[in-house]
């Protein structure tokens, strides 16, 4: 099969995840093994792809053109193909934890949620084979629009209202600004939104189309419009959004949303603005700034959250901020740094986000100070989200010491001793409200009156206190994830190594 084959099943296998949830939606076992079913066999198709794409072929297919210049397209190339691998593999993981944690804890609506679900990694998988502005656009709004009824799901006042804060930031920054920004593109470009390598803007811009100061405003209209990337201070969608169960914490935070989020401001960079205009015109700066006092704030608020989902989406809002800093360094180890941010990241914090559900589910605690004694009861949970901090801090074995390392080179080439402190001085903060957690759950100890046998759901899991096997077996996944791709980070690196030309 060619890889614009492997591409389009890749494509079409959550629609049909979709199908076969419509018409399983009362058989739990047949709707959730054909999810499972449907999320394996994208993740294979994504990885043959990949395979044709690091050999250098570019495969390509245009869907529909409503309009010249406005065209369904997608072509695989080595940012997009990270992005779709991980998002494809982490796929598989989510639902396989969802299937336990929405179980065990007896959510409603099953069938709706796991639907949802599925037209959100649609999304998700769309944008990042987009080939155009226009296709990202449509696939960008897709995943906004289906990923409502996820972060709604309880159906309570808070649901709704963290609902309404979702919606309302991410359509009126997407409306306002990204749509304004694409189409000044069109405009500027005579027609042009295709992903090209070196950018699209260059030419516009030797022929005085283009003034640097309206380069700047173009790429803060991207940086702002694209408020999936919780750059401060569009990033309060993102904690209002934490009122929905923890799968779709997962799915917000690692797999799907804000990773679309910080991919699209990445490509745009790349493809659009390309590095060479933005170092020689050093358009990028203010935003590599920026970036860096969101990685500082959201870490220090952080610190200040005792709910243990609110401290890790607040953590989630500091890390895009590496993203965002490398596509703003705009040279190779920035981009590259960035770039491997996206999946270093996914990985270490979706395991988090497992290992919160966990324990909600086996012990119906929220607050990081009622996590004291916890590791006894349940090792396994405890050791990963251990582990999974490492990466996220930046600390050898975790992969993120890579990609933390790419970025203070970034930071060095371009002769920016502030960003270079401001990536030491976060990850200090990262240590400051990740690690105590593990510590006291193995050396605190536990209140009185919290046993095993206050909490009967413990009983159907592992034996030990722990959550069923379908939540710890993916959590314990994914943290030894963080492991292997702190050893084969090179692999990692020459795959990106392609986006990072003049």
């Amino acid at each position: 099969m060619t890889g614009a084959g492997h591409m389009q099943l890749a494509l079409s296998l959550p629609l049909l995840a979709l199908v076969a949830i419509g018409l399983f939606s009362r058989r739990h076992n047949l709707r959730e093994a054909a999810h499972l079913a449907a999320a394996a066999s994208s993740s294979l198709n994504v990885v043959f792809l990949a395979v044709t794409v690091f050999r250098g072929a570019r495969p390509e297919y245009r869907l529909l053109e409503m309009i010249p210049g406005f065209s369904l397209a997608f072509r695989g190339e080595p940012l997009g193909i990270v992005f779709a691998l991980v998002a494809s593999v982490l796929w598989l993981a989510t639902v396989f934890y969802a299937i336990g944690y929405l179980r065990s804890h007896r959510e409603g609506h099953q069938a709706r949620f796991f639907a949802c679900f599925a037209v959100a990694m649609w999304a998700a998988l769309g944008a990042a084979l987009a080939a155009n502005l226009f296709t990202l656009f449509v696939f960008y709004e897709v995943l906004t629009i289906s990923t409502y009824p996820l972060v709604t799901h309880h159906g309570t006042p808070a649901a709704r209202a963290g609902g309404r804060v979702y919606m309302g930031i991410l359509l009126s920054a997407s409306i306002g600004l990204l749509l304004l920004a694409i189409v000044w593109t069109w405009k500027i470009t005579g027609g042009q939104l295709d992903f090209l390598a070196g950018g699209i803007l260059r030419e516009p811009f030797e022929a005085g189309r283009l003034a640097t100061w309206q380069i700047g405003l173009l790429l803060g209209l991207f940086a702002f419009g694209i408020a999936k990337a919780a750059l401060m201070p569009m990033h309060r969608w993102l904690p209002a959004a934490m009122v929905a169960p923890t799968p779709v914490s997962a799915l917000l935070h690692a797999v799907a949303v804000v990773k679309v989020g910080v991919f699209s401001l990445m490509k745009v960079v790349v493809y659009i603005f390309g590095l060479e205009l933005l170092s020689e015109t050093g358009a990028s700066l203010w935003l590599a700034y920026v970036a860096a006092a969101s990685v500082l704030l959201a870490s220090a608020v952080a610190l200040t959250k005792d709910n243990l989902k609110a401290r890790l989406a607040y953590s989630t809002v500091s890390q895009l901020g590496y993203v965002t800093l490398g596509a703003a360094l705009a040279n190779p180890a920035g981009v590259i740094g960035g770039s491997m941010h996206i999946a270093m990241h996914a990985v270490g914090k979706i395991t988090l986000f497992f290992c919160a559900g966990a324990i909600y589910v086996a012990t119906h605690k929220t607050e990081v100070s009622q996590m004291r004694g916890l590791g006894r009861r349940m090792p396994l949970t405890m050791v990963a989200f251990f582990v999974a901090s490492l990466s996220i801090i930046g600390i050898p074995p975790g992969g993120g010491a890579w990609s933390k390392w790419c970025l203070a080179l970034g930071s060095a080439e371009r002769q920016q001793p502030l960003l270079v402190a401001t990536l030491m001085l976060s990850s200090l903060l990262n240590i400051a409200y990740l690690l105590p957690i593990p510590v006291q759950a193995f050396w605190g100890t536990e209140p009185e009156g919290t046993g095993l046998h206050d909490h009967p759901v413990c009983l159907t899991g592992t034996g030990r206190g722990e959550a069923p096997w379908f939540c710890v077996i993916p959590l314990c996944l994914t943290a030894a994830g963080t492991v292997v791709l702190f050893f084969f980070a090179n692999q990692l690196y020459e795959a990106l190594a392609a986006i990072a030309v003049y």
